[in-house]
């Protein structure tokens, strides 16, 4: 068994979970917020059998997407502001960061 943790876009949120579940899989659904952008992100945590983590992996790929976006840099924290200008950055968001990690033993009740 492994559990894929996906921690994906709040944009990618829905349209991944309704693709998992058309291709079989079960996940569990988390609120959380990224740290550089501040932004609502999802995490998903989806246990499978190992030979099925490559069919979990094409869903993730398939699914969510990289993007540029325009976002203004938060203040600096301490130190003067009276020269600080912030100017909107082009970032890429978007697309997943996963995990794969062995699962010792799994129970659904």
């Amino acid at each position: 068994m492994k559990l894929v943790i996906a921690i994906v876009q709040d944009k990618d949120s829905n349209r991944l979970s309704n693709a998992l579940i058309q291709e079989g899989f079960r996940a569990t659904k988390l609120a959380s917020t990224g740290g550089f952008l501040r932004a609502g992100n999802t995490t998903f945590m989806i246990g499978t059998e190992d030979e099925r983590v490559p069919d979990v992996l094409k869903v993730i790929r398939a699914n969510c997407k990289v993007r540029e976006q325009l976002v203004t840099p938060v203040s600096p924290m301490g130190g003067t502001t009276d020269s600080y200008i912030p100017f909107p950055v082009e970032v890429q968001v978007g697309g997943a960061a996963v995990f794969v990690v062995p699962v010792e033993r799994f129970e659904h009740f």
